[in-house]
C-alpha cells in the first residue's frame, strides 16, 4: 500500500535571495558529498561519459509545439508559442500522480498533460493573461481530459493562474515580453521565473536550501528549442532535476540508492518531497550529470559525437530522458513524489 502524504508547494520563502543555477550546482555538490542513502559513483563517471552522443536537437523537453500554428518569426505567432512553454512548463508537474490519470490515447502522465494544453491552443487558441487568472480546475481539467475533482487538477489552475497574474502585471499581458525582459540570457530568465510560485522548486537539507529550478530552467530550454528566444549563455543550465533520469543513472550503475530506499520505491510507496531521501536522489543526479558534463569533452568521445565541448548538463539531461523511453527502464519502478516541483 502506498504511503499517504500531502501535496507539497516547493517555493522558498518570502525575501529569500533569489535562486540561481550557480547556487544549485554548488548545493548539490555539498549535498552529495554528504549523502547517505544515495551516492554518486565517482570511479564510474569517465566510462559512462564515453556512451553520451550529442542530441539531435537543443534541449528541452520532448513534446513540440507543431500545430499550434504558432510561427515564433512572425510576432504574433512568437507570442503563441511563448505563451504556449510558458503554460505548460508552468504545470509541468505531478509525476507522483501520473498513474491515476486518464491516459486517453498518450502513453505517458506527461504527454497527456501537453496534449491537452495543445488542444486548448489549436481548438480555442491560447489562454490570455487575463484568462489565466480567473481559470478554474474544471475548466483546465475538461481541456486535458481529467476529471475535475482530481487533486492535480486544483493545484494545476493555481499554478496558472499565479502565471497569468505575473505576466499580467509585470510584462502587460506579455508572454513573449517575458522572455525579451531576459535580455538574451537563459541564467536571467531562469532567475525571474524562480521567483514566481508557478515555478518555485526550492528544498532544504540539513539547514541548507538547494533550488532544483526544475521548470524554470526547462522553460527557457523549451523556449530556445523552439525558436521563441536566442539565449547566449543556454549551456549554464543544469540537469531538468526530476525522477527519471535519477532512475535512469541509477539503473545503469552511476547512481547507488540505499537497499532499503530501492524497496520502498520499488513497492510503490511515495517518496516525500523534501525528505532527505528525496533531496539526495535529485541533487546526486544533478551532481552526477556536472560531472559528466566536466568529463565528456575529455572522456574518449569523438568532437564528431559531442560537437567539440558543446555538450552540458542540459543536452546530458536529453539524452538520459530519451534512455529512459526504453522498456528496459520503464520496466523498473521510479521513485514518485507528490508536489508541484516535477
Amino acid at each position: 500500500m502506498q504511503a499517504l502524504h500531502e501535496p507539497r508547494h516547493s517555493g522558498a520563502e518570502p525575501g529569500a535571495a533569489t535562486p540561481s543555477c550557480d547556487e544549485l550546482r554548488a548545493a548539490c555538490a555539498w549535498v552529495a558529498a554528504r549523502s547517505t542513502l544515495v551516492r554518486v559513483l565517482d570511479d564510474r563517471i569517465d566510462t559512462y561519459a564515453r556512451t553520451l552522443s550529442r542530441p539531435e536537437r537543443p534541449a528541452g523537453s520532448p513534446e513540440s509545439s507543431a500545430g499550434t500554428a504558432a510561427d515564433p518569426a512572425t510576432p504574433a505567432g512568437r507570442e503563441t508559442a511563448a505563451a504556449y512553454w510558458l503554460t505548460l512548463d508552468a504545470i509541468n508537474f505531478g509525476s507522483g500522480w501520473f498513474p491515476t490519470l486518464r491516459k486517453h490515447a498518450e502513453p505517458t502522465g506527461y504527454r497527456t498533460i501537453a496534449a491537452g494544453v495543445k488542444r486548448r491552443f489549436v481548438q480555442a487558441g491560447r489562454w490570455p493573461a487575463a484568462a489565466l487568472t480567473e481559470l478554474d480546475a474544471a475548466e483546465l481539467a475538461g481541456w486535458l481530459g481529467q476529471d475535475p475533482g482530481h487533486e492535480l487538477m486544483a493545484l494545476m489552475a493555481a499554478s496558472l493562474r499565479d502565471l497569468g497574474a505575473n505576466v499580467r502585471r509585470l510584462y502587460g499581458s506579455s508572454f513573449a515580453a517575458v522572455v525579451d525582459a531576459a535580455g538574451g540570457s537563459a541564467l536571467t530568465l531562469v532567475e525571474t521565473l524562480a521567483e514566481w510560485r508557478c515555478f518555485a522548486d526550492v528544498s532544504v537539507y540539513d539547514g541548507r536550501r538547494v533550488p532544483f529550478l526544475k521548470r524554470a530552467q526547462l522553460a527557457a530550454a523549451d523556449l530556445q528549442r523552439a525558436g521563441v528566444a536566442a539565449l547566449k549563455d543556454i549551456d549554464r543550465l543544469t540537469m531538468f532535476a526530476d525522477n527519471l533520469v535519477p532512475h535512469v543513472l541509477r539503473l545503469d550503475g552511476i547512481l547507488w540508492f540505499d537497499p532499503e530506499l530501492v524497496a520502498r520505491i520499488e513497492r510503490g510507496e511515495l517518496i516525500e518531497h523534501g525528505s532527505p531521501e528525496e533531496v539526495e536522489i535529485r541533487a546526486c543526479a544533478v551532481h552526477a550529470v556536472e560531472l559528466l558534463a566536466a568529463a565528456a569533452p575529455s572522456s574518449g568521445t569523438s568532437a564528431a559525437q559531442i560537437g567539440a565541448a558543446q555538450i552540458g548538463a542540459a543536452q546530458i539531461d536529453q539524452i538520459l530522458w530519451n534512455r529512459g523511453q526504453e522498456a528496459r527502464y520503464k520496466a523498473v519502478p521510479r521513485h514518485r513524489s507528490r508536489s508541484t516541483a516535477y
